[in-house]
């Protein structure tokens, strides 16, 4: 074992982000994985003929860690991002309208969609561009407004329900996975400031074009040898036992526990407390805050749910949609790269999804379809070829009121071992943005320890 020595456990985004950037700066890092791929929750797998997303993962201009990640891992080409945000969105019988900005700068770049917008009457209109100018000045970092729901601060500033399903909730509930009434302020805060209230390029959209696993899993083990990392698949860790000077991590799949100088768990809340060695303090949960131990209870968890559709022919005619006054939250066209020849391929992404989680297939196929066929006149006609329906149970953590005081730093009071993932606290809710935040964070602390933090980790969103 050399002192520069690092395992990080868990290949998910976070540990990805993580191994590299130790490796980058010299450290020699071993990447533990459970199961036989890289990826964590965003991967890709095989049904039906097709290669299918286990679901549909976005990233925005502003999101630069992640952008930083798919340069690193030679990726960018698999990935789009609009040149200008627009987002199409739908309503039943037909009707159309589109959020996007314009040519102005910010923040009324978005000015001109938004009066234009027909789904909202005129004065909720007005009231809406009000309340985006007075939530830019909402202090995210405030435990305050952490504390208070975004449902509360809209009603205080004159939203009308019709407002928050075509706006606010819009936006919040695939961000947060929790509908506004559920979400904390300091929480979608992050969101509108960062993504849609300051630069007026941040908020353009983009997505993988080919499987996530090419990405995440394939270029990633490419880059990651490259960068010297042993990656180990199916080596699940165990345990972890503090040594004089280090760490000895037991894990399933190999002979020999790993002895290293230093640990980063990059694994969700659950397990992550399950290693921890015992008996011991688990975790520093922000700067200047007292430690306390990882409560992933407290923290909580929220689901995703995603149908997978398959008609005869094309239904949709943009990239992706939103809907409104549907059950339909946002559809993408996933053909390209699925490996399907004729027809189109559909995914529709449903988050705070509690409800459809608990929904048989069968169930969600005959409240779907139709609603599809509602937004989409071309679907009426078309034949559904496949449906198929995939269930994320804990896909993220609950970014409810107070969620933020319960998320760790990376730092641990077990001196060399640190956390990573998008559960800690990174200021974003659960995005591959906060999953790669998180990797640097720990990378960086382990940097410091070794006095060799180089300007690279200084760049935004490191």
């Amino acid at each position: 074992m050399t002192d520069r020595s690092v395992t990080v456990v868990g290949g998910g985004l976070a540990g990805i982000a993580a191994a590299l950037r130790c490796a980058q700066e010299g450290a020699a890092v071993t990447l533990l994985e459970a199961r036989a791929r890289l990826g964590g929750a965003v991967y890709s797998f095989e049904r039906d003929g097709l290669r299918m997303d286990n679901g549909q993962h976005v990233f925005l201009r502003c999101c630069v860690a992640y952008r930083g990640l798919l340069r690193d891992l030679g990726a960018e080409d698999l990935v789009t991002l609009q040149p200008r945000l627009r987002i199409t969105v739908l309503a039943p019988g037909g009707r159309r309208a589109v959020l996007g900005r314009g040519r102005l700068p910010a923040p009324v770049h978005l000015a001109p969609a938004l009066l234009r917008y027909q789904l909202l009457g005129v004065r909720e209109r007005l009231a809406v561009a009000r309340a985006m100018q007075a939530l830019r000045a909402v202090d995210r970092d405030d435990p305050a407004a952490d504390a208070r729901s975004f449902a509360d601060w809209l009603d205080e500033h004159g939203q009308s329900a019709g407002a928050r399903e075509a706006v606010w909730d819009l936006i919040a509930r695939p961000t947060l996975n929790l509908a506004s009434a559920n979400a904390s302020l300091a929480q979608a805060a992050q969101v509108f400031q960062l993504g849609l209230l300051g630069d007026a390029a941040a908020g353009d959209v983009g997505h993988a074009t080919a499987p996530l696993s090419d990405i995440h899993d394939v270029a990633a083990r490419r880059a990651l040898a490259a960068a010297g990392v042993d990656v180990r698949l199916r080596h699940g860790a165990t345990a972890v036992v503090p040594t004089d000077g280090g760490f000895l991590v037991d894990h399933r799949g190999g002979t020999g526990a790993i002895q290293t100088a230093f640990v980063i768990l990059a694994v969700p809340p659950t397990r992550a407390a399950k290693l921890i060695p015992a008996a011991t303090p688990a975790s520093v949960p922000g700067p200047a805050r007292p430690g306390t131990e990882i409560n992933a209870s407290a923290l909580g968890s929220s689901p995703i749910v995603n149908l997978h559709v398959v008609y005869d022919r094309q239904v949709l005619d943009v990239p992706f949609a939103a809907g409104v006054h549907t059950p339909v939250q946002w559809v993408f066209d996933r053909t390209a790269g699925s490996g399907l020849r004729n027809g189109q391929y559909l995914a529709v992404s449903l988050s705070a999804a509690d409800v459809e989680l608990g929904e048989s297939a069968d169930g969600l196929r005959e409240r779907y379809l139709p609603a599809l066929a509602e937004l989409l006149p071309a679907a009426r006609h078309a034949t559904v070829e496949v449906f198929r329906v995939t269930r994320e149970h804990a896909a993220t953590f609950r970014a409810a009121p107070g969620s933020r005081a319960l998320r760790p730093g990376p730092r641990t009071l077990i001196p060399g071992l640190f956390l990573a993932g998008t559960w800690t606290d990174t200021g974003w809710p659960a995005t591959m943005e906060s999953a790669v935040l998180s990797g640097y964070a720990a990378a960086r602390q382990i940097l410091r320890a070794t006095e060799t933090r180089q300007p690279a980790l200084s760049a935004p969103g490191a």
